[in-house]
């Protein structure tokens, strides 16, 4: 998978399309993997090994926080809990983010074959994105390297760099959801209603398509955000594929009815991942953090 910003950003976004467009949870999965791939060459740290699998663990919440403790060496040790860890159960390593003495914030690498970090009952009632098996982790003194200096995760540019890589899987999500739309308007029960709806999902994720386009040319003429553009381009891409997203789930259903949704499994499960990965915007207060940076630029 080509590195982002390594002049081939448009095909690793793609590519994550494509495997959304075949199965959003895998998507969900092997974006992580490849997020913590290009953050550890980012960050100095040392590469995956063939045959794991990374997640990326940095939720935060305030009734949950990992601590990390300086063992001395090099070392640390990680306590606490955290929250909306994909691939609990399965993923082999993670990048954990945790609470410093003087409280910022630091980005660690463990091994989950560790004793001492243990994943929770998970209490997800949703079948959407059930499947990723994302539920708390417990961590109780667990052995941790830590991965460039503290906040180095955050100010990175490859951080806004991820950020669209996970717009890219949704929006090949959103193409599959809206397949049984495009099949009914070459059907002989298409009517102007239908197609209309079609008509407005189509210029979605042709907005979405081609701000991902223009997005990943402008990641490889300046890798290292020195425009510094980062923040505002992937909020930007976020918003326009999540519209896209948004559309294809809403105007599939109100053209097609429940049909699709109640006789097609595979069409059911779809829409339910799509709607529960859709979430990880922040909704209103994304645009809100888009509108600041879009007028704060406009006045420049």
């Amino acid at each position: 998978m080509p590195l982002p910003g390594s002049g081939r950003t448009e095909e690793r976004w793609e590519r994550l399309a494509l495997l959304a467009e075949d199965d959003i949870v895998a998507a969900r999965i092997a974006e992580a993997h490849v997020d913590a791939v290009a953050i550890l060459h980012e960050l100095g740290g040392k590469p995956p090994d063939s045959g794991q699998l990374w997640g990326v663990w940095a939720a935060e919440s305030p009734e949950a926080v990992v601590t990390a403790t300086d063992a001395g060496g090099g070392a640390f040790t990680l306590s606490g809990t955290k929250v909306w860890c994909s691939g609990a159960g399965f993923c082999t390593h993670a990048l954990v983010t945790a609470r410093l003495a003087d409280g910022t914030r630091g980005l660690f690498a463990v091994a989950l074959v560790d004793h001492a970090i243990k994943a929770l009952p998970s209490t997800w009632w949703n079948a959407g994105m059930a499947s990723s098996d994302t539920r708390p982790v417990q961590f109780t003194n667990a052995q941790a390297v830590a991965v460039g200096d503290p906040g180095d995760y955050l100010n990175r540019p490859g951080f806004w760099h991820g950020a669209i890589g996970v717009a890219a899987c949704w929006l090949g999500g959103a193409r599959r959801v809206a397949d049984p739309l495009y099949r009914c308007a070459r059907s002989e029960s298409a009517d102007a209603y239908s197609l209309a709806h079609l008509g407005a999902v189509d210029a979605a994720l042709a907005a979405g398509e081609a701000m991902l386009t223009t997005a990943a040319a402008q990641v490889d003429a300046d890798p290292f955000d020195r425009a510094n553009t980062a923040q505002l381009l992937a909020r930007r891409a976020r918003a326009i594929v999540e519209h896209a997203a948004d559309e294809a789930i809403t105007r599939t259903g109100r053209a097609l009815g429940p049909g699709p949704l109640c006789q097609d499994g595979r069409h059911a499960q779809r829409v339910a991942d799509l709607s529960i990965y859709i979430r990880q915007s922040h909704a209103e207060r994304d645009l809100a953090a888009l509108g600041r940076l879009a007028g704060h630029r406009r006045e420049a």
